[in-house]
């Protein structure tokens, strides 16, 4: 899971990766226009990610899905493996890539088109660091509709063997979380403060060894409920 910021109220700081130079100088440019966004850097490879973290210490990485040397899957699973790793949200061309998937189940937070508007992508950055969900329940639909048929009853194995490890309020909150709910919508339906739904989430994911709530809402899915 992704470390706390120590100061709520310093702005988010983040890192850009993208091998195409005129996307990282339009990124950084866009996003400098938020008062309370802070740009610490931008590289053009994947390879040089957790040298960038290590040195500048981003709350959030914008990360290029296709590079032409370590690509963005692979610079997200080597990140997130790591305790206390910024937030990853990819950047992708087309909704449909194939390898968004992949990135999600590899630790990043969600993911966002590249001619997503200036405001969207701003906002997707802020709701990331309050851990709200990023990816809407249809786009997740989306994407597991790409997945090898095959591997659909392993999968829903495995997803199921990871819920059954909860509690019966634990699973009714993971479920509100695949079903893309903030926190606010979650502590309503359920009767419960954000306080205790953020609580919930926390130990949820602890329990199951994931590093953010969408990998929790694919277990969910995966495991069909």
């Amino acid at each position: 899971m992704a470390g706390v910021r120590a100061d709520e109220s310093a702005p988010i700081r983040v890192l850009i990766v993208d091998d195409d130079a005129l996307v990282r100088a339009g990124l950084t440019l866009m996003l400098k226009g938020a008062p309370d966004l802070h740009i610490v850097g931008a590289v053009a490879d994947g390879a040089e990610v957790e040298g960038a973290v290590a040195e500048h210490g981003p709350d959030v990485v914008l990360m290029d899905l296709r590079m032409g040397g370590v690509g963005g899957i692979e610079a997200t699973r080597r990140l997130r493996s790591r305790s206390g790793a910024p937030e990853v949200v990819v950047l992708t061309t087309f909704d449909a890539d194939e390898l968004v998937f992949e990135a999600l189940r590899s630790g990043a937070s969600g993911f966002l088109l590249k001619d997503t508007p200036p405001e969207g992508i701003v906002d997707a950055v802020r709701k990331v660091v309050a851990g709200e969900p990023i990816l809407s329940p249809s786009i997740t639909r989306k994407l597991i509709a790409h997945l090898m048929p095959e591997q659909e009853t392993q999968r829903r194995t495995d997803a199921r063997r990871v819920l059954a490890r909860l509690s019966e309020r634990e699973r009714e909150v993971a479920l509100a979380v695949a079903q893309g709910k903030p926190n606010a919508l979650i502590a309503d339906d359920l009767h419960m403060s954000v306080g205790t739904v953020k609580g919930y989430i926390s130990r949820i994911l602890t329990k199951a060894g994931l590093n953010n709530r969408v990998q929790l809402a694919l277990i969910v899915h995966d495991a069909g409920l």
